[in-house]
C-alpha cells in the first residue's frame, strides 16, 4: 500500500487529477499494465493514466446499492463478472435492511448494469487482464465498495497484480481495502474530511453523451 499526499487543495476536473497521478503510476515501472476505469467518473481520470504508461484502457462496470432511503450509502456493490453481489455487512446491520429491503435495489441496479455494457461496450475489444498487472482507476473512494466489487472482478479474471489507482481517498477505506488490492496509491489522503467532490473545483456527473465521447475512437 502506498500513500502520497497531494499539497494542492483540489483538482480542477477529473482529468487534471488523471494526468496529476499518472506520473506517480508510470514511477512503479509496471510492466505491460492494463488500465480499467470505473464509469462515469473514473473514465476522465484514467484516460491521460493510459496513455502516460502506454496502456490498453478498457472499463469494469460496477454499481453501488444504496439504502433505500439514503442512497448515498451503500449496502454493497453489483460488478459484471461476479454472480453474487458484494455486501457491506456492517452497513446492513447498522440500517436494520432485510433482505425485502435489498433484493429491488439490487434488480435495479443489475437492470442499470445491463444499460450501460450495452451502451459503452457496444463495438469495444474488451482486455484480458489473466497473467497482467490491471491498473484500476476511479476518481475517488469513499467508502470503497464499489472498488472492492470491480477487485473482486478483476481478481476473479485472473488479473496477476491488482492496483487501485485514485486522486483522492478516505485514508480507512485504503486501509480496508489490503485483502482486495495488493497496491493501493492515491495523491490526496489528509484532505478528504469534504468528501471526493470536495477535492474537485469541476465534480459534474458524467452524461452518457459525455462517456461515449471520451470512448469514441481518435480520428
Amino acid at each position: 500500500m502506498i500513500f502520497a499526499t497531494k499539497p494542492k487543495a483540489r483538482f480542477e476536473n477529473r482529468a487534471e487529477a488523471g494526468h496529476c497521478l499518472a506520473p506517480l503510476l508510470a514511477a512503479r515501472g509496471y510492466t505491460a499494465p492494463v488500465v480499467y476505469a470505473l464509469p462515469r467518473g473514473g473514465v476522465p481520470v484514467a484516460i491521460p493514466i493510459a496513455e502516460a504508461l502506454g496502456a490498453p484502457l478498457d472499463l469494469i462496470l460496477v454499481r453501488k446499492l444504496g439504502v433505500p432511503w439514503q442512497p448515498e450509502l451503500g449496502f454493497g456493490a453489483v460488478a459484471e463478472g461476479l454472480d453474487q453481489p458484494v455486501i457491506n455487512q456492517e452497513v446492513v446491520a447498522h440500517a436494520a435492511l432485510t433482505e425485502a429491503d435489498m433484493a429491488p435495489v439490487i434488480a435495479r441496479e443489475r437492470v442499470e448494469l445491463t444499460r450501460r455494457a450495452a451502451l459503452y461496450l457496444k463495438g469495444r475489444a474488451r482486455l484480458d487482464p489473466k497473467g497482467r498487472i490491471a491498473i484500476l482507476v476511479d476518481d475517488g473512494l469513499a467508502t470503497g465498495i464499489t472498488a472492492r466489487a470491480a477487485l473482486e472482478a478483476l481478481r476473479k479474471r485472473g488479473a496477476a497484480l491488482l492496483v487501485l489507482a485514485v486522486p483522492v481517498a478516505a485514508p480507512d477505506s485504503m486501509a480496508a481495502l489490503q485483502d482486495a488490492a495488493d497496491e493501493v496509491i492515491a495523491l490526496e489522503t489528509e484532505g478528504f474530511h469534504g468528501g471526493i467532490s470536495a477535492s474537485y473545483a469541476d465534480f459534474h456527473q458524467l452524461s452518457d453523451a459525455e462517456m461515449m465521447a471520451l470512448l469514441a475512437p481518435p480520428v
